[in-house]
């Protein structure tokens, strides 16, 4: 991708996830990018290309995320507790702005068949991910049980994005998730 256009795209991202999906038009993103009228559009034709690329680019910056947190692979339900609770931290603090994009992303692919595969793919690497964690770690059904530990912290990043009352450290429930999906070692 250029530069030009990874700038556009996360000039789109930011849009989205500060004004919503409906915001999202050539004409805000170039004005987001500070780029001269009509750039969006040379890269993206139409508002679903547009829209895809956004979605490509989430994936692509989850796809790095997840790369380097994988790289320091949890031996224990502690390190895993602390991975999944810097996870949540990041993504309701300095990355807010993606993580309301992202849901804003999913609740489009609701509606878009065509998006829904690019939505699929993502939770799909993620819980492989968090998958091969678990078995490592001796959970007895490690694709049941990531698929239970990321709905979890996605209701919980969800929560703290749109509720004002969340508590300020969700690290206790994480713990007590982690603990419990851990317990289930065969």
């Amino acid at each position: 991708m250029t530069d030009k256009r990874m700038q556009v795209v996360d000039a789109a991202i930011t849009l989205v996830g500060t004004e919503g999906l409906r915001a999202l038009t050539h004409r805000r993103v170039d004005a987001v990018a500070g780029v001269p009228a009509g750039s969006t559009s040379n890269y993206f034709r139409t508002r679903q290309a547009l829209v895809e690329g956004v979605l490509d680019r989430l994936l692509e910056r989850d796809r790095a995320e997840i790369s380097a947190i994988g790289s320091a692979t949890p031996g224990n339900a502690r390190e895993l507790e602390d991975i999944a609770h810097e996870y949540v931290m990041s993504a309701t603090g300095p990355d807010l702005v993606r993580t309301r994009a992202r849901f804003a992303m999913f609740v489009e692919a609701m509606a878009a068949p065509e998006l829904r595969a690019g939505v699929d793919a993502r939770r799909a690497e993620l819980r492989a991910w968090i998958a091969t964690v678990l078995a490592g770690l001796g959970v007895k059904d490690p694709a049941g049980a990531a698929r239970v530990l990321i709905d979890y912290l996605d209701g919980l990043i969800l929560h703290r994005c749109t509720s004002p009352d969340e508590p300020q450290d969700p690290r206790e429930g994480i713990a007590r998730m982690v603990r419990m999906l851990v317990a289930s070692v065969a």
